[in-house]
């Protein structure tokens, strides 16, 4: 069906502004996908993706996550296989989360030797992959209540103590091989004393990755599904951060810096891209971003339901994410991120 056009004499003569400056016309750069992969400004690297990995005790395992499509609970051997096959997608890196075979009220789980990530750790150190090997440093895996800390009697997390015990789970997590530990409670001073007990310990060079910015957010219902980690009682609104407060955000991140961070962590991702701005505006050191269970199980959803393209919208989000200032994503989409992008696609 074509559609008659006046001529463009007669169109300037009623309406002298209908035509664009000819020297702003933005879409001369948009013509052919050569033109726009050539200006484009964001660019995502494999090496920019971290895949979570949740590794459980056992052999030859492989336990689907209903709530996240493509992602499974993994035992140590398997998870070997997975981390193989980052590596050869050029992922930068993975992050370790435990399901312990016993849970009690401290968490024991965590720090203890021969604990699931512990052996996870030494199995991957050992194969010597081309891979950073990132540890969540955290509780609310291991305690049969689920909150990230021991549980005073009034129902509160006793911050000191977790603090402690949080540190002991960071040597423990440095001594099995990880490169970086990532403490998650959102205990005050949990940066500080994570650094005084691996530098006691002996393992200077292990870094510190904080969850700094980490509200209490909607987005994590099928992650505490995947890990058992729901709270028995109660929530983590008394120290997981408002998601309203951008600037007590910038306050966490300073402090933890000054207490000794290396990277600073925003989670979640895409309902907080304007703290991961102003913290990359703000902090000179690696600043990374967490698509949390919640924002890839939509972009599943919807794709299953045919309402979005799946490969379209998962590089989007990741891109953006980027664009706002990410160093490096988490995602449970990164074996298909660094494959699609491997392709071209992106």
């Amino acid at each position: 069906m074509s559609i008659a056009l006046e001529p463009v004499d007669r169109t300037v003569a009623a309406n002298p502004g209908a035509v664009p400056d000819p020297s702003h016309r933005l879409r001369r750069l948009r013509r052919t996908a050569a033109l726009r992969a050539l200006i484009r400004e964001t660019r995502v690297h494999p090496r920019q993706l971290v895949a979570p990995i949740f590794v459980q005790p056992g052999r030859e395992l492989r336990s689907p996550i209903s709530s996240l499509p493509g992602v499974a609970r993994l035992s140590p051997d398997e998870a070997v296989v997975e981390a193989r096959r980052l590596a050869q997608l050029e992922v930068g890196g993975v992050i370790l989360f435990g399901l312990p075979a016993e849970k009690d009220a401290l968490g024991t789980g965590a720090w203890i030797e021969d604990g699931i990530v512990q052996e996870t750790l030494r199995r991957l150190r050992d194969r010597d992959l081309d891979l950073v090997l990132i540890a969540d440093t955290c509780l609310c895996e291991y305690t049969d209540h689920g909150h990230c800390g021991p549980v005073l009697a009034d129902g509160s997390v006793d911050n000191d103590a977790s603090i402690a015990l949080l540190a002991a789970t960071a040597v423990s997590q440095a001594r099995a091989g990880a490169d970086i530990v990532a403490p998650s409670a959102m205990m005050d001073g949990q940066v500080a004393a994570i650094r005084a007990g691996l530098d006691a310990a002996g393992s200077t060079g292990t870094a510190i990755l904080a969850y700094a910015a980490k509200t209490a957010s909607a987005y994590y219902g099928p992650f505490r599904e995947a890990a058992h980690s729901a709270p028995a009682f109660g929530d983590r609104r008394g120290y997981q951060m408002d998601p309203a407060n951008r600037r007590e955000a910038m306050r966490e991140m300073e402090i933890d810096l000054a207490e000794g961070a290396d990277a600073l962590l925003v989670k979640p991702a895409m309902p907080s891209l304007d703290i991961l701005a102003k913290a990359r505006e703000r902090f000179d050191v690696p600043v990374a971003a967490y698509q949390v269970s919640g924002e890839y199980a939509q972009i599943e959803a919807a794709a299953r339901l045919g309402w979005i393209d799946r490969r379209r919208t998962h590089l989007e989000a990741t891109t953006s994410i980027v664009r706002a200032g990410a160093s490096f994503v988490i995602s449970y989409a990164a074996a298909d991120l660094a494959a699609w992008l491997r392709e071209g696609f992106g």
